[in-house]
C-alpha cells in the first residue's frame, strides 16, 4: 500500500516539474529589476518631423534635366559599373532635394500611411534625424514609391538618377573628377553633423544641373531592380528597370559612408522592404513631351 502511494506522489511531482516550463511560456518571461526586456519591434515615432524655432519648411522644387546623352558607369569602379556606355534619355524632372521629414509627414497625415517607425534600439539616435528639413529616413522602397505616386510623381530610374547627379561629362563626383573628402555629408571628416544634415547644406555636393546631396546625406531608392550585369545588356535609349529581381537599387552615399565607394557611379542593392536610418529618396517626373512620345510609341 505504501509503495503504491509513493508511486502516485512521485508521478505527481514529475508531472508538476514537466508542466512548469509550459506554464512559464504561456505566462511570458519575467525579468528581474536589473534586466530590461529587449525588443526590435518597430516603435513609431510620435511625429515624423520636428521643427526648431524660426525654421521654415523647405519648399519642394524640381529641376528639369534636358534630353540627350550622358556617360553612364565607370571603368575604374566596381564590376557592376561596367562597361562605360553613352546612354540617351528623354527629358525629365527630378527633385532638387531629398524628400524631407516635413514633406513626408504631409503624406502620412493625408493617407494614414505608416510612419517611419524606428526600432527601439534606435530610440536615442532617432532624435538626430527628425528635423523638418532633414531627409526622411527609415522608409522602404514601397514607402518611397507610395509617396512619389501620392505627390503625382514617381521614383527616378537608375539611369535618370545618375545623369541628374553626374551631368554629361563622365565626372565621378557632382563637383568634378577630383575627390573632396569634405565635399558631402560623409563619415570621413568631422563636419559638425552627427547624422543627416538639412538638405542642401553641402554646397559642393551639387550636380551640374543644381541637384543637391547626390554624393552624401542619405542613400536613395530608385525605381530599378538590381541587375549586376544589366549595364552590358540594357538598351541605349531610356533604359528601364529590369523586369524582375531580388533587390532594388540604392544610389549615392550616406552620412555613414567611408572608403572607396564614394563616387557617384557606385551602385548598392537592398531588399525592397528594408528600412534604415541611412536610406531616403527623391522623386522624378516625366516631362510632357516625354509622355507624349511614349504615348505615340504605344
Amino acid at each position: 500500500m505504501l509503495e503504491s502511494k509513493f508511486k502516485l506522489v512521485f508521478l505527481f511531482v514529475v508531472l508538476a516539474c514537466a508542466a512548469m516550463p509550459i506554464i512559464a511560456i504561456l505566462r511570458g518571461t519575467t525579468v528581474t529589476p536589473y534586466e530590461k526586456p529587449v525588443t526590435d519591434a518597430p516603435a513609431e515615432i510620435e511625429s515624423v518631423a520636428e521643427s526648431t524655432p524660426g525654421e521654415e519648411p523647405i519648399v519642394s522644387e524640381m529641376v528639369t534635366i534636358t534630353a540627350g546623352p550622358f556617360v553612364r558607369g565607370a571603368e575604374s569602379g566596381g564590376f557592376d559599373e561596367r562597361p562605360t556606355r553613352t546612354i540617351h534619355l528623354d527629358a525629365f524632372s527630378i527633385d532638387r532635394f531629398e524628400v524631407t521629414n516635413h514633406q513626408y509627414q504631409q503624406f502620412v497625415v493625408a493617407t494614414s500611411h505608416r510612419k517611419p517607425g524606428l526600432p527601439s534600439r534606435y530610440a536615442k539616435s532617432g532624435a538626430k534625424v527628425r528635423g523638418m528639413n532633414q531627409p526622411i529616413v527609415y522608409v522602404s522602397w514601397d514607402d518611397a514609391e507610395a509617396y512619389c505616386r501620392w505627390s503625382g510623381k514617381r521614383l527616378p530610374t537608375e539611369a535618370e538618377w545618375e545623369k541628374a547627379m553626374r551631368g554629361t561629362d563622365g565626372r565621378l563626383w557632382p563637383w568634378g573628377d577630383k575627390e573632396q573628402p569634405d565635399g558631402a555629408n560623409w563619415a570621413r571628416v568631422n563636419d559638425g553633423h552627427e547624422a543627416t544634415a538639412r538638405v542642401g547644406t553641402f554646397q559642393l555636393d551639387k550636380s551640374p544641373y543644381g541637384v543637391m546631396d547626390g554624393a552624401g546625406n542619405v542613400m536613395e531608392w530608385v525605381e530599378d531592380w538590381y541587375g549586376e550585369t544589366y549595364y552590358k545588356s540594357s538598351p541605349d535609349q531610356n533604359p528601364p528597370s529590369p523586369e524582375y529581381g531580388t533587390y532594388r537599387v540604392l544610389r549615392g552615399g550616406s552620412y555613414t559612408t567611408t572608403g572607396a565607394d564614394l563616387r557617384i557611379t557606385s551602385r548598392s542593392k537592398m531588399m525592397p522592404d528594408f528600412r534604415d536610418e541611412t536610406i531616403g529618396f527623391r522623386c522624378a517626373r516625366s516631362t510632357k513631351s516625354s509622355e507624349e512620345k511614349q504615348d505615340k510609341n504605344l
